[in-house]
């Protein structure tokens, strides 16, 4: 089976630091924390005061009418409004006078890491209430599963081909990007939608992750996402989308398609070590990204190497990530430039990975690296160049992205400069 080359022709993304790529993409690099504190709902008896919440989301905007948005859960909403942005920004079309692409052959690879937390939260307190479970919405599991964001997606946009819903938890959309990936590479689709969508911040999220121990109790909003920080605390719950196109470069070409990169790598491992903590010797973690390295054909000698990492903000996780890079890179992960956009970000979870790749994308394309903010006292046993608090310009050659999620699940993609 020959393998064809696979590059990005759309993206859409909705974060708390910009419900757009353009700002995005100039808020972190500015070093804008879209973290603050929650006033969706009263935290007064929460542990977790903060998040990395959407702010001014509207999804008409995004093709949603009324009725739709009062049905759906706001992963659902989320997703949505990415993908008609990446959509929008490909100009890929299945039907009309300027149908570009057979519907049978553009796919959806959309996950999310949790689905309908709130409307199962509020569906269940019903249920609590009155066990007759009379008040049960009709509606309820339709828009609780996870997979019905790609669902939606794929009507909205009539992608007729592979439709998938991959849950690795926090490496759900970095998984959704490599096996969509690997599904163009060898023919089964010539185009995808794909990515993450994730609307966790809810009660019972923030306290289900803060009594895991996992979350930052930090009080300054600014000061609580600390990656690869000797002063953190733990993770910053965040939500959002991310979305990209993914096409065959023959079919982009053939239609005039705007190309901002080549995905050419992908690496997914499992540590088989335990249900949160990562595998502490990096060994799993550091093979998950040789292998991405080695498809994308990773040259010490030649490529100017950018890592956008998974950095939570956890000890476990930063030591454990840190660690798998001097694995998997040797002498040479001093020479690489790192960030974690969880800094600016949240963590958004099952959208994390996507997110993050579009960063990796950019910081190719435009030579610049976001940076991790507020690392202003770093670990010791984090001693890489994580890019402290300023964007810092570099001719790299090179981009990858690495999630670690719950269960031990490991994903590594890899990019290149269109061209290059």
């Amino acid at each position: 089976m020959s393998n064809k080359r696979v590059v990005i022709t759309g993206m859409g993304v909705i974060s708390s630091v910009g419900n757009d790529v353009p700002t995005f993409w100039k808020n972190l690099l500015d070093g804008v924390c879209g973290i603050d504190y929650i006033t969706e709902f009263d935290t007064g008896n929460l542990p977790v005061k903060i998040a990395g919440k959407i702010k001014d989301f509207d999804a008409e905007k995004y093709g949603m009418d009324k009725p739709f948005v009062r049905k759906q859960d706001l992963f659902t909403q989320y997703g949505m409004a990415a993908a008609y942005q990446a959509m929008e920004d490909s100009g890929l079309h299945t039907d009309g006078d300027d149908k570009n692409i057979d519907p049978f052959r553009l796919g959806v690879y959309v996950g999310s890491g949790i689905g309908g937390f709130e409307v199962q939260y509020r569906e269940t307190a019903k249920m609590i209430e009155d066990p007759s479970g009379q008040w049960i919405s009709p509606l309820f599991i339709p828009t609780m599963i996870s997979n019905i964001a790609a669902g939606h997606i794929a009507i909205k946009h009539n992608a007729q081909g592979p439709c998938l819903d991959i849950v690795t938890a926090c490496a759900t959309s970095s998984h959704c990007l490599g096996e969509a990936f690997r599904a163009i590479r060898h023919g089964y689709a010539d185009a995808i939608i794909t990515g993450g969508c994730e609307n966790a911040t809810i009660p019972l999220g923030l306290a289900g992750f803060a009594n895991a121990k996992a979350l930052s109790r930090a009080e300054d909003p600014k000061y609580a996402s600390l990656p690869f920080n000797k002063n953190r605390q733990g993770f910053v719950m965040g939500d959002g989308a991310g979305i990209l196109i993914l096409e065959e470069l023959e079919h982009a070409k053939a239609r005039g398609a705007h190309i901002y990169g080549e995905m050419v790598g992908y690496g997914n491992t499992c540590d088989a070590y335990h249900a949160t903590a990562p595998r502490p010797d990096g060994s799993t973690q550091a093979k998950c990204i040789s292998l991405a390295l080695e498809e994308a054909g990773f040259d010490k000698s030649k490529d100017n190497l950018y890592i956008n990492a998974h950095g939570t903000g956890t000890h476990l996780n930063d030591v454990a990530e840190t660690t798998a890079y001097k694995i998997a890179l040797g002498d040479f992960a001093y020479k690489a430039h790192i960030s974690s956009i969880k800094s600016m970000t949240g963590h958004m979870f099952g959208a994390a990975g996507a997110a993050e790749a579009i960063a990796t994308i950019l910081a190719l394309k435009n030579g610049i690296i976001p940076p991790t903010i507020n690392l202003d006292t770093p670990d010791p046993e984090c001693d890489l160049d994580y890019t402290p608090n300023v964007a810092v310009k570099s001719d790299i050659t090179l981009g990858i992205s690495d999630s670690l999620g719950f269960g031990g699940h490991d994903a590594c993609v890899a990019f290149r400069r269109y061209g290059d």
